[in-house]
């Protein structure tokens, strides 16, 4: 182990480099062929980059508050996950602001708001914006404080900022719980607002810990095989991030049925209408597609103990959640701007552009540190962890 922190090759930067630069001049010659296709390409990019740095913090945040030292070994691939928030949540802002009037309640043609009211005043502009903007500087600012904790530590040690950190977790997991509810309604569902569910939030929440459990395994892995986190990271932890992959593919498909199917035992039409739309022509398939790559595949890879312990086996079941997660987010976006879908070069340039700058800003949050958490009382515990 070392205090240095980890600067990955030339290499891989230029790499990462030519996919965000390549993928978004594509994605600019998109924009004068396809403007709304681009935008909604963008809005899905977005979107997904701003989950995995929540994500990493809402991880970071869970580990804390649940004393969960066997985790402090690869702690800092979720911190630096949960570092690039800042960047992540001004692209989102620059994806969705300019665009404010697409969201209001008027620009979808439904008139007088009558008994909707409520969904028209939450829809206003300027309140829109105002959250926006507000969802990210708490998160910016929580996400801060919970990063801080952990490097003073690297300087002082001790298990009073590790108290410390657990309090601001859990006052981050409370403001989490709700913020992410009104976010996820604000950019996403709102593309239908006639459409409504209980259950957004959540159903948000079980993609995005699915999606960064994902990472964290494949990011682990990487830096195992690369040297920063080699004699660190072990098949124990392993095993136990593919037990959470494998638990919290279930957990989605959990809230994916209940969604679902209280939805069509009530047979509302305002509310059956989302769920018509994804199950007919051609989305039909998408939609068996998003529930394989989100659940049943997982499931059935993960379900044997040593194919959690097999880096070849997890790295596999982790690419093909984020495909899935990805799958997700177009099956919530596309089909309320009614296009047929349609996956050609502008949806492969955004994923391109989404894995090169979330390899960039990640590698740029875990060069800031030292690679593990020398000084963290519950280190020693994490090395010698076994399942």
């Amino acid at each position: 182990m070392t205090s240095d922190p980890y600067v990955p090759g030339s290499n891989i930067t230029s790499r990462l480099w030519q996919l965000a630069v390549g993928s978004g001049i594509i994605m600019a010659i998109g924009a004068m062929v396809d403007a709304e296709r681009i935008w909604l390409n963008l809005l899905l990019v977005g979107f997904y980059l701003l989950t995995l740095s929540l994500g990493g913090l809402v991880m970071v945040a869970l580990l804390y508050v649940t004393g969960a030292g066997w985790s402090v070994a690869f702690r800092r691939v979720p911190e630096a996950m949960g570092g690039t928030i800042f960047w992540a949540g001004l692209l989102m802002l620059a994806v969705v602001l300019p665009h404010v009037d697409r969201y209001t309640w008027h620009h979808h043609g439904h008139g007088d708001a009558g008994t909707y009211w409520f969904k028209e005043l939450w829809l206003q502009p300027t309140f829109f914006a105002v959250r926006a903007v507000g969802y990210m500087v708490v998160w910016f600012l929580l996400g801060r404080a919970i990063l801080g904790v952990s490097r003073r530590q690297d300087r002082v040690g001790g298990t009073q900022l590790t108290r410390l950190g657990t309090g601001l977790s859990a006052l981050f997991l409370l403001v989490f719980a709700v913020t992410i509810s009104g976010a996820s309604v604000d950019w996403i569902l709102a593309l239908e607002p006639m459409w409504f569910s209980t259950m957004w939030g959540v159903y948000h929440f079980s993609g995005m810990i699915s999606a960064t459990v994902a990472v964290v395994v494949i990011l682990a892995i990487s830096l195992r095989r690369r040297g920063p986190l080699r004699g660190v990271f072990t098949d124990e932890h392993l095993h136990d991030l593919g037990k959470l992959l494998f638990g919290f593919a279930c957990f989605w498909m959990y809230i994916w049925f209940c969604q679902y199917m209280l939805i069509w035992y009530t047979a509302i039409p305002e509310e059956t209408i989302y769920f018509i739309r994804r199950s007919e022509g051609a989305w039909q398939p998408l939609m068996l597609a998003n529930v394989a790559l989100n659940w049943i595949v997982p499931f059935f890879l993960l379900l044997p103990r040593p194919c959690k312990r097999s880096e070849k086996v997890m790295l596999k079941v982790a690419g093909i959640v984020l495909v899935g997660r990805w799958l997700d987010l177009y099956m919530m976006i596309f089909p309320s701007a009614d296009r047929s879908p349609w996956i050609g070069v502008w949806e492969f340039a955004a994923a391109a552009a989404l894995l090169g700058v979330f390899g960039l800003l990640f590698f740029r949050a875990f060069s800031q540190a030292a690679p593990v958490p020398l000084r963290d009382p519950l280190l020693s515990e994490s090395l010698h962890h076994h399942v």
